[in-house]
């Protein structure tokens, strides 16, 4: 694949419960390499057309393809293919509370029912040594870790079986400064290192502007606007005004 190539490729969406509109006519290419930052306001739909990305949710009409593949018109083999060459880090972790470090991001390991539990366990320290977590923490259980260690294991699940696309829902939310800025170093160097294409849903300016190569901005159920950090900051919308306004924005868009 190049970086011209469109991994993810939603056309004509439109989402509608009862009379409420989500979207309408969202049209949106996510390219092989990228970083595609979705940004909007609450209730712009950034984690619906995320679900519908993923397939966890179907859009009223439109398609959604995913690798050449539209997600309701796969069939079970072309499903599970997406989902292992997927990998999603969720706001909060969404750990398995009553499993270990350990078998959280052996997980989706095991359900491939091809690994034996050796080779499981390599893979697993792997895991764990790329986020930056030893091996002393791989029996404690998610209640016993930090905020910042929560969100390393999640990413070290996500990132489990080698996915070429990552998604990262408010991956830095509940962290403090210090700790965000950390992750954001962690998933640059990840990125470069498995060639991950990543589509993010955050409000944090820091990481948009470490991160992202392209930024989609939801508003008024469409994609009100697209482009790098420059072009976007340099629209005049009444919710980029909002969301660039009193966060360094002179020193960090120049």
């Amino acid at each position: 694949m190049t970086y011209k190539d469109c991994i993810i490729e939603i056309k004509g969406l439109h989402t509608q419960f009862g009379d409420h509109i989500v979207h309408r006519d969202i049209n949106l290419c996510v390219y092989y390499g990228e970083v595609l930052s979705l940004v909007g306001g609450s209730g712009s739909g950034k984690t619906t057309l995320l679900r519908q990305i993923l397939g966890l949710e179907e859009p009223t009409l439109g398609t959604v393809k995913t690798f050449g593949c539209a997600r309701n018109e796969c069939n079970y083999e072309q499903s599970k293919s997406l989902r292992n060459r997927s990998g999603v880090l969720f706001q909060n972790g969404a750990l398995f509370s009553a499993l270990t470090v350990f078998d959280n991001i052996a997980l989706p390991l095991r359900e491939l029912h091809t690994l034996d539990e050796s080779f499981i366990r390599d893979l697993v320290m792997l895991k764990l040594d790329m986020v930056a977590i030893s091996a002393q923490h791989a029996n404690k259980m998610p209640a016993d870790l930090s905020g910042g260690m929560v969100k390393r294991v999640a990413l070290a699940r996500a990132l489990a079986l080698d996915p070429e696309l990552l998604f990262l829902d408010e991956p830095t939310a509940g962290l403090d400064p210090h700790l965000s800025q950390s992750f954001v170093q962690l998933i640059k160097t990840l990125r470069t290192e498995m060639k991950l294409t990543i589509v993010m849903i955050t409000h944090d300016l820091d990481i948009l502007v470490a991160l992202s190569d392209r930024i989609a901005v939801l508003a008024e159920e469409q994609v009100a606007a697209i482009g790098n950090l420059q072009e976007i900051s340099n629209l005049h919308h009444p919710f980029i005004d909002s969301f660039f306004m009193g966060k360094k924005h002179d020193e960090t868009i120049q």
